[in-house]
């Protein structure tokens, strides 16, 4: 029987035509492979070769030193100069408090303190005195006010006569008036003496405006002897000028008391 050729299918013959081409490339690529399998197995001592890391060293940062230099703040020298502690005014030093006057009450509606000289303490400079019609003046205006009225009947009556009463003192501070007691304590060398002719601040009838000092002495000689028709009186033996309004609905005084102590 004679042989029959098989039609072969188009890729069939593609195979065909192309696998020498293949295999010879195939057998070099492993007859290189081989070699350089026993290459590398000889290298490594018969190990299986072993694939070394390559690092690449970046380059250090530059150190302080080789930082360009910033421009830092002015120098002080560049700074105005202050003055010295020597230069500063020197402060005084510091003193006792001063002291401060006693706050007004009911009772002592303008006490000024033991060290005030002023009207409004019941003063009057030396040689200087008041008409009793002179009522704005606090000596006079602080004043119970029937003791003034009596003493200005009283001068009204004595200017017919020729005769004019002046006012010496009246109304005075608490301070005003302890001042002077403290002054006559001085003067006389006790309290004991100084009450004889100062009362003191609480004693005395000028602080609450209830008495009255008179002046010249034609004046109160010739109120002593006329005063109690208007309800005054001398009050102490020893001062002649001093007056209060103690006279009794008949006009009678009391007995004189020796002094301002008695």
């Amino acid at each position: 029987m004679g042989l029959t050729s098989t039609p072969t299918s188009p890729r069939a013959r593609v195979s065909a035509r192309g696998a020498p081409e293949f295999s010879v490339i195939s057998r070099t690529l492993a007859a290189l492979g081989g070699v350089l399998l026993a290459l590398g197995l000889t290298a490594c001592g018969g190990q299986s070769p072993a694939f070394t890391l390559v690092y690449t060293t970046l380059p250090a940062p530059p150190s302080p030193a080789d930082a360009p230099a910033l421009p830092g703040p002015p120098a002080p020298a560049d700074a105005p100069a202050l003055p010295a502690p020597a230069d500063a005014p020197a402060l005084p030093a510091p003193g006792p408090p001063e002291p401060s006057a006693p706050p007004a009450s009911a009772d002592r509606p303008l006490a000024i303190g033991p060290g005030a000289v002023d009207t409004v303490g019941g003063w009057l400079p030396d040689g200087v005195t008041l008409s009793p019609f002179e009522s704005a003046n606090p000596i006079l205006s602080q004043l119970d006010p029937m003791l003034l009225r009596a003493v200005q009947e009283a001068a009204g009556s004595a200017q017919a006569q020729g005769i004019e009463l002046r006012v010496t003192s009246g109304w005075r501070s608490t301070g005003f008036q302890q001042r002077l007691f403290d002054e006559a304590v001085l003067a006389y060398g006790s309290v004991e003496a100084a009450a004889e002719f100062v009362a003191s601040s609480e004693a005395s009838k000028h602080v609450t405006g209830q008495a009255i000092d008179i002046g010249p002495a034609e004046a109160d000689r010739w109120l002593i002897a006329n005063g109690n028709r208007f309800g005054l009186c001398q009050v102490y033996a020893n001062e002649i000028w001093h007056f209060e309004l103690v006279a009794d609905a008949q006009g009678n005084c009391p007995p004189l008391r020796p002094n301002a102590a008695g």
